[in-house]
């Protein structure tokens, strides 16, 4: 497919969150007669849809009727902070709340109309990074209740000389001596700056599928988001020492998929490989120095294998349902 433009079928709308504030989603209908399933899917920290539109169509060719929506205050949902660059949120609640909202509506949809009283199929989320570090706080806290989740290098934990909590305290006393929607690193969006190639290596070996994030963001300039702010890092670490408390993770009852490279530069795979083997019914599958961050972008030895075996993870946790299941 044209990784550079979105295809006709695909619909973006505005939904609105309960305080008023606009989320852009997208949907993309399953071609199929009889529909697979629905699919939900939640991008990273920084990310936008377009990002993952080869990857939509994948599972929209398999069958799933595919919906996206970028965070609130990132992508082409506005910004949160005090400048258009800059990652900020005051707590990641926000988001799981956000996600709890629009799961219930979302569930709703689709079928609806035919008097069935929601979507058909199961319903699975597929999220990657910081989406899938959302995606299982709001399952371990009952909030969402999807058949299966399947996670693309979820943050669980950053890389970094310290263990998260000397982390979170360096970031509590970050975000308190200055202006907490501040960036907390230095990041200059220039084309052909050495800073966006090393991004890039943090990213993919995919130079192709790279580039294309370039050209989004240069035809979409309001979709461009750099650093985070301290409030995000601090947040984000409170958040992910939420998650590491006994019983949190050990009280997930669904299956859950997991693919993460052990070369990742951005997010710990130690902690990825112990959340795993944690939740009740997980299963990991790891790559190593052929695989950066963004699995579901890498190279086609890499994204193929990947999602070869979320379709079967998937076929087996959540089958299809009525004519042909």
């Amino acid at each position: 497919m044209d990784r550079r433009a979105i295809p006709a079928a695909v619909r973006e709308s505005i939904w609105t969150a309960p305080d008023g504030y606009p989320i852009r989603r997208v949907d993309w209908p399953s071609p199929a007669t009889d529909s697979r399933g629905s699919l939900l899917f939640l991008p990273g920290r920084g990310d936008f849809i377009e990002k993952y539109l080869e990857t939509l169509g994948h599972w929209s060719a398999k069958g799933w009727a595919v919906t996206a929506f970028d965070w609130r205050g990132q992508g082409g949902s506005g910004r949160l902070g005090g400048d258009a660059a800059t990652g900020h949120v005051e707590d990641f609640a926000l988001w799981v709340a956000d996600l709890a909202t629009f799961w219930r509506q979302w569930c709703a949809e689709g079928a609806r109309a035919e008097g069935t009283g929601g979507r058909a199929g199961p319903l699975v989320i597929a999220a990657h990074s910081m989406g899938g570090h959302l995606a299982l706080r709001a399952v371990a806290e009952a909030r969402i209740d999807p058949a299966a989740l399947v996670l693309s290098a979820p943050m669980l934990g950053l890389i970094g000389r310290l263990p998260n909590l000397a982390m979170h305290q360096v970031a509590r006393a970050m975000a308190a001596i200055g202006d907490p929607r501040r960036a907390a690193w230095k990041w200059r969006d220039t084309p052909g700056q050495p800073v966006l190639a090393w991004r890039g290596k943090l990213l993919t070996h995919d130079a192709d599928r790279y580039a294309d994030e370039i050209w989004w963001r240069e035809q979409r300039p309001d979709l461009v988001m750099g650093p985070g702010s301290w409030r995000w890092v601090e947040r984000a670490y409170a958040s992910m020492r939420g998650l590491e408390k006994p019983g949190v993770l050990e009280r997930i009852d669904i299956p859950v998929f997991l693919v993460a490279s052990t070369a990742d530069r951005l997010v710990s795979f130690a902690a990825i490989e112990r959340a795993a083997r944690r939740m009740r019914r997980a299963e990991l599958v790891r790559f190593g120095p052929e695989s950066a961050h963004e699995i579901l972008r890498e190279a086609d030895p890499v994204r193929d294998k990947a999602l070869r075996r979320i379709d079967d993870f998937l076929d087996r946790v959540a089958p299809a349902q009525g004519k042909g299941a």
